[in-house]
């Protein structure tokens, strides 16, 4: 087995809890994304491509794949069990439309979904606001570039890929699609 020295990860791993603060925000200010992002009349700008009563769909800024989304519920919290039952049905069946929607944009060979859950230590950069990562994955499309070269590999531009999976979310059933710019609705309740 071939072995890999990343010694920089020290610095990651070994870093102040503070260094944790990027500048995620995008009014740069102290708020929460997931929370401030929703918040704003942009939904193509922010990258909100699917809401519904409790959750939105949000494009990953640096995707492991194209089509990587986030499903996120609007309610500012890190622990499952704080989430009401309602908030619970409503991000699984978002999941659920997530995946239809990936599956219709890019017909990709299966998926990755989960989230880095215990605070910082998990890998998060934002861990204080509970997230559902849904990658797209297709037979050998491993990508080490991170890893080997600190380099990310973007293979679509993220506009591109809005367009491409709001296409796919407003035509799945029960889709509520007012135009291209705002996000697509679904009313799960």
């Amino acid at each position: 087995m071939d072995q890999l020295f990343a010694p920089w990860r020290i610095e990651w791993v070994a870093r102040d809890d503070d260094q944790d603060a990027d500048a995620d925000d995008p009014d740069d200010d102290d708020r929460c994304p997931f929370c401030a992002l929703p918040e704003r009349d942009d939904d193509r700008e922010s990258k909100i491509v699917a809401r519904s009563p409790h959750s939105f769909v949000l494009l990953n800024n640096y995707p492991y794949a194209p089509g990587h989304v986030m499903v996120i519920p609007h309610r500012h919290t890190g622990e499952f069990a704080a989430l009401s039952d309602a908030e619970l049905l409503d991000h699984a069946r978002l999941k659920s439309k997530t995946l239809a929607a990936l599956d219709a944009a890019f017909d990709p060979a299966g998926f990755n979904a989960g989230e880095n859950l215990g605070g910082s230590a998990a890998g998060g950069s934002i861990d204080d606001h509970l997230h559902t990562h849904v990658v797209p994955r297709w037979n050998g499309d491993t990508n080490f570039m991170p890893v080997i070269s600190d380099t990310k590999v973007l293979v679509q531009a993220l506009d591109d890929s809005y367009d491409q999976i709001h296409e796919a979310f407003a035509g799945l059933d029960g889709a509520l699609a007012d135009g291209d710019d705002d996000a697509v609705r679904f009313e799960l309740d």
